[in-house]
């Protein structure tokens, strides 16, 4: 599924852009988009994990702050063995899910960078970035986000 930007703004989060719906991600998962995003008029590549823990959603971009490599080790692997923190797959640095923070490994007290998201009206939503979108043919329908259907 590729990003939707929402057709209005949502005031407690600005603009939202749809990046896939809840029942995409199971509870107690993680999974990662490649998106891109644009900074300065220019597009550039956006990785993104987002873990799903019941009705809370974390985000952070995916890119572990000990040597910039990507967390998973396989695609959307991105937790450790007992499914309780994120793990970088080139030399197992854990991350604490709600938070991004290092609790072991060469990275240890630096945090993975937090992405901000939301749930509207089921979907996961970013916010707070611009996101590059791809031109939609004019029969296909824009998914939006309301203000309905509570955040996180």
């Amino acid at each position: 599924m590729e990003p939707s930007i929402a057709e209005e703004n949502v005031p407690e989060v600005g603009t939202a852009y749809v990046v896939c719906s809840m029942s995409d991600i199971p509870s107690q998962r993680a999974r990662g988009f490649e998106l891109m995003k644009v900074e300065d008029g220019v597009e550039k590549p956006f990785n993104l994990i987002v873990v799903r823990w019941g009705r809370q959603v974390f985000g952070y971009v995916n890119l572990c702050p000990h040597d910039g490599v990507k967390l998973d080790w396989e695609r959307n692997q991105f937790l450790d063995p007992n499914g309780i923190r994120l793990m970088c797959g080139k030399h197992g640095a854990l991350f604490e899910l709600g938070t991004g923070v290092c609790v072991d490994g060469p990275c240890k007290g630096r945090s993975l960078t937090s992405v901000a998201l939301s749930v509207i009206d089921n979907d996961i939503c970013v916010t707070g970035v611009t996101l590059a979108e791809e031109v939609e043919d004019e029969d296909e329908e824009i998914t939006s986000c309301s203000d309905e259907g509570g955040g996180v």
